[in-house]
């Protein structure tokens, strides 16, 4: 093949390839592995160009009192994100929380300034570490159960998403309400 004809086919492999791609599914889905398909997931944001994603999010099953949320939040933009707040509907108090160790043991507490997402990053959300903890469950949040979530940005636009639930008996750290 001469160069003439390499720059003359490069082009047009690369327009068909934007093409498919762009016919491949909305903005921001991922199939990243056959249990992330299963999982439905959706997320929307009050902007056309929401500069956050949450990958693979689910909420663990509870009749009432705590419950957490998680998955990994991805900044696709080229600024910070921060998250500062979130609520649903099936809880009336939602904060923002990290798990801190100290001597072997591990307590929860609010994350103070939020979750910061650097540009073009993630933060994962995890059973013992970050993630959103629904303070007061008043709605039962089911196995398989669709929860809606909406997460508060520092600069006050708001993201959501559903999370699937899911039982998960770990992580049982103790809780610091004032620290």
């Amino acid at each position: 093949m001469t160069s003439t004809t390499v720059h003359r086919v490069l082009p047009a492999a690369l327009a068909a390839l934007l093409a498919a791609a762009a016919c491949a599914g909305p903005a921001g889905t991922t199939a990243a592995s056959p249990a992330a398909a299963q999982a439905p997931a959706s997320v929307s944001a009050t902007t056309a160009a929401a500069p956050l994603s949450i990958a693979d999010p689910w909420v663990k099953t509870a009749r009432s009192g705590m419950s957490a949320a998680f998955g990994t939040l991805v900044n696709t933009s080229r600024e910070a994100v921060t998250v500062v707040g979130a609520s649903t509907p099936v809880s009336p108090s939602v904060e923002l929380h990290e798990v801190a160790g100290d001597a072997g043991a591990t307590t929860m507490r609010r994350k103070q300034g939020g979750f910061v997402i650097p540009a073009g990053g993630r933060h994962v959300l995890r059973p013992g570490g970050d993630h959103i903890m629904l303070m007061d469950v008043r709605t039962a949040v089911e196995p398989g159960a669709e929860v809606p979530f909406t997460l508060t940005l520092k600069d006050g636009r708001t993201v959501s998403f559903t999370a699937v639930a899911k039982d998960f008996a770990g992580a049982n750290e103790s809780y610091a309400p004032h620290e």
